[in-house]
């Protein structure tokens, strides 16, 4: 009977836990929220019925005819690229005349419910490229009346964006832009810990980081979490801004992409989930513009790995950039702080609005006006 009565207290005090963290993470979403206008919401459907929501930024004064196609990376959402200015490329590109289509991959925020039929943890990265990737490019054509689009990625994002443009999508692309993209994996045996750690941590069905980030959001810039060096230079955040970054950006990994990636850093590959496609090989046939950029001190992508990518890259026109001190950037950048760093409006938002210009389609106004008329009203209620 005490054996019976103390299993009890236990799990009442298991789940008056469960309930208080419960509560605490409702409270750090709501006091840490990003405060800003909310973009306009989209949904569209991929051949296999998987629904992805796109949150669109429409220029005041479209100048451009290829709409910007901003994709978030691995465990992350598109807070990546629409947070509160200073700290939103959606906002800059949007304010310099483009229209900006901010996507969730399946499986993620607003995209998380799956089909009938289909489950989250079998998501894999073949599925963002072969069926989200398109879906997206799509999307963007018909609300914009454009014949092609612009990709950056962050990361997961840029990596998805090369894999796309080797496939039939690639000829509506005009140009991708990779910000910290890792095209090799090289033996780093901390990266490889930590990901085996996820892996483990993932079974059954996929790791939701998403409770944990926001549960330590509050304590982030008075404390620095063990390892956070992989992912960011703390010091090139501001501390509120790390706080609300943790609070609001992080998301869901499925089982299967975080097989995925394991397969990529056990060795050194950048291919399908099947091994059947080598993406990495397929670099060597693109020909659209490429801009390959980085961070002077990001383990993920490091810039000895920026220029390997670079190298292999087959496009005529393609273009390397590393931002920190050695070029006069005001910090050396880490993985996240090429957007969230304290130099990023300055020095790292220019670089990208300026290449995307330069490879873009000037419209008379005339031109945009029509373009905007013609698209039809998709917007959720």
């Amino acid at each position: 009977m005490d054996a019976v009565r103390w299993t009890l207290w236990v799990l009442l005090a298991v789940l008056a836990l469960l309930g208080v963290n419960g509560l605490w993470v409702l409270a750090v979403r709501r006091w840490y929220r990003v405060r800003t206008s909310e973009p306009e919401r989209l949904k569209v459907r991929c051949q296999d019925g998987w629904e992805l929501t796109v949150h669109v930024r429409r220029a005041a004064h479209r100048r451009f005819e290829e709409p910007v196609l901003l994709c978030h990376g691995l465990a992350a959402n598109r807070y990546t690229f629409d947070f509160e200015p200073p700290y939103s490329l959606a906002h800059a590109l949007s304010e310099a005349g483009f229209d900006c289509f901010s996507v969730e991959w399946r499986g993620i925020g607003h995209s998380r419910p799956p089909p009938r039929g289909r489950r989250w943890p079998d998501v894999t990265v073949d599925d963002f490229v072969a069926q989200d990737g398109p879906a997206l490019i799509e999307l963007a054509l018909a609300q914009t009346g454009a014949r092609r689009a612009l990709w950056v990625g962050h990361s997961l994002g840029g990596l998805v964006g090369y894999a796309v443009a080797q496939g039939p999508a690639g000829e509506k692309l005009a140009g991708l832009l990779a910000l910290g993209s890792p095209v090799f994996f090289p033996p780093d045996p901390l990266i490889r810990r930590l990901i085996r750690v996820g892996n483990r941590a993932a079974w059954p069905r996929g790791l939701r980081n998403e409770w944990l980030s926001r549960s330590l959001a509050p304590f982030l810039g008075y404390v620095t979490l063990p390892m956070s060096d992989v992912i960011i230079n703390p010091r090139h955040i501001l501390p509120p801004t790390q706080r609300k970054v943790y609070a609001n950006m992080m998301a869901s990994m499925s089982r299967n992409v975080l097989r995925q990636f394991q397969d990529w850093i056990d060795h050194d590959a950048f291919r399908s989930f099947d091994g059947s496609v080598d993406w990495r090989a397929g670099l060597a046939k693109l020909s659209l513009p490429v801009m390959v950029m980085g961070g002077s001190m990001d383990r993920l992508a490091s810039p000895k790995n920026l220029r390997a990518q670079f190298e292999l890259v087959g496009s005529p026109d393609k273009q390397l950039h590393v931002f920190g001190c050695e070029r006069g950037d005001k910090m050396n950048y880490g993985h996240g702080d090429l957007l969230f760093g304290t130099g990023a409006p300055l020095e790292v938002h220019p670089e990208i609005r300026d290449w995307l210009v330069a490879h873009a389609t000037p419209l008379r106004q005339g031109e945009a006006l029509a373009t905007q008329a013609s698209a039809g009203p998709v917007s959720l209620p």
